[in-house]
């Protein structure tokens, strides 16, 4: 029996929100639009952003299977 706090599905999750993360700020800074105002700045990337961050959120709730 592992004394991590998480388990390697939790780990996964992680890795996984920030991967959506970087992709959410990244769409945000393509945007071509002036300071970002464009469909990309204001609507796509902050969805895809608030997903990652769900995705951790869950990543940290899941318990483990092995307890």
């Amino acid at each position: 029996m592992s004394k991590l706090p998480f388990g390697k599905k939790n780990y996964q999750l992680m890795v996984i929100g920030l991967v959506v993360l970087t992709v959410g700020f990244i769409i945000m800074t393509l945007d071509k639009e002036q300071h970002g105002f464009g469909v990309l700045g204001l609507t796509v990337g902050p969805i895809i952003v608030m997903a990652g961050f769900i995705v951790e959120i869950f990543a940290i709730l899941h318990r483990p299977s092995d307890r």
